[in-house]
């Protein structure tokens, strides 16, 4: 599975690049976010704008995400989510405990971090 990782000050970003999220890929996904929590994470946006296909095991993954960082007393936030995938986070409920930003820079601004493309100037 192709993830990419940033940092924006204390938040952490894993971008998803995968069209399909599905079971057989959420093992390094799974592992990376553990990773990144157990290592000290407590702010975390999953971007998942490559995203257009997420099954029920994926679903279950976002929810033992929030349950590892929600116990350290940290957040998940979601980015970029697809039409089609929202709609499977809401039937699940999932939208009630993660919250879901259409934009990366909303959910970085969400935590109080800049989003990418700013600047100072």
């Amino acid at each position: 599975m192709e993830l990419q990782v940033d940092e924006r000050g204390d938040v952490r970003i894993v971008r998803v690049k995968v069209a399909k999220l599905t079971y057989p890929t959420l093992s390094p996904f799974f592992a990376e976010c553990r990773q990144l929590v157990e290592g000290g994470t407590r702010k975390l946006v999953i971007d998942l704008s490559s995203v257009t296909y997420v099954d029920s095991a994926s679903i279950g993954c976002l929810m033992d995400i929030y349950r590892l960082i929600h116990e350290r007393s940290g957040a998940v936030k979601l980015a970029g989510v697809q039409p089609r995938v929202e709609t499977m986070i809401s039937m699940t409920g999932v939208h009630k405990l993660i919250d879901i930003h259409r934009e990366e820079a909303a959910a970085l601004e969400a935590f109080g971090a800049r989003g990418k493309g700013r600047s100072d100037a």
